[in-house]
């Protein structure tokens, strides 16, 4: 379990709170929750139906959950002690370490022999004595060993963080859509849809087929990594600018955040909604 796994849990838990309070106590008479959901909902209908027109009916449940999904997502991590409050981990290092190794030369016979080493021959009538003492002449060893030895550096882990702002978040609600797109396509047209991708009439459509294949794989990066760049470079932006000036340069940049976070809810929900406007409509 991650820490933007945490975080996704707790969007998803606000969300049905939410759904469960305003769905308790319904009335003719709306209270201030059932009318903010209200207007919430009745809002976000007329804008997809803008642009799906009467297709609307079955896709708006997937597609309302992935905008405030996502919105709600992406303000969560602008909430104090949200990357900040954490813990502490410790890591070991290991250092490398070379050692220098002399070796003793000794005498066995005619010969000067050196651990490990070639025998020196000695000519006919020359002495020698024990050497005691590494001499100049013989070679050094240098052998490497490796230590694991145990610095005190340690990493701080923050215990929640933005979900969108972690790619695997993104890489899902990015598949959600992909499969939602595919979904309607066929609940539409039924088996007529796979003819978008294997179309065998002519070897035009054919090569067709394979590039709309191509396009809708491509569809699940344009979404995951959009996404996923335009939360995480304003996550680092406001990182930076509090580590320079933590009490005023910040100000600007979480406004920032709040009308990115807005678009980016806003795109990847419209465009999961025109490609299966799209998807649907493809006999016309």
């Amino acid at each position: 379990m991650t820490n933007s796994l945490l975080s996704t849990w707790i969007v998803m838990a606000l969300l049905f709170l939410f759904a469960y309070l305003v769905n308790k106590s319904i009335s003719l008479v709306p209270s201030h929750g059932q009318s903010l959901a209200e207007m919430i909902i009745s809002g976000l209908y007329d804008f997809f139906e803008s642009v799906m027109g009467h297709t609307i009916k079955q896709a708006f449940p997937v597609l309302g959950s992935l905008f405030l999904f996502i919105i709600i997502a992406n303000w969560l991590g602008l909430l104090p002690g949200v990357g900040t409050i954490g813990f502490y981990e410790n890591t070991e290092t290991k250092s490398v370490a070379s050692e220098t190794v002399h070796t003793p030369a000794t005498t066995t016979g005619d010969h000067v022999t050196e651990n490990d080493s070639e025998p020196l021959e000695v000519t006919h009538g020359e002495v020698i004595e024990e050497i005691s003492e590494p001499v100049p002449e013989v070679q050094e060893k240098e052998i490497v060993s490796e230590k694991a030895e145990s610095h005190g550096a340690k990493k701080f882990v923050p215990l929640f963080r933005g979900a969108t702002a972690d790619l695997n978040t993104t890489l899902a609600l990015a598949l959600v859509a992909f499969l939602a797109i595919q979904y309607y396509g066929f609940l539409t047209l039924g088996a007529h849809y796979s003819k978008r991708f294997f179309n065998f009439t002519s070897p035009i459509m054919f090569f067709v087929g394979l590039l709309e294949i191509v396009s809708d794989l491509s569809k699940v990066i344009s979404f995951a990594f959009r996404l996923f760049g335009n939360i995480f470079a304003v996550e680092v932006l406001l990182t930076v600018m509090a580590f320079l000036m933590p009490f005023i340069a910040p100000m600007p940049f979480l406004l920032l955040e709040l009308f990115v976070g807005f678009i980016q809810a806003l795109v990847f929900s419209t465009l999961t909604a025109v490609f299966i406007n799209v998807a649907v409509a493809h006999e016309g």
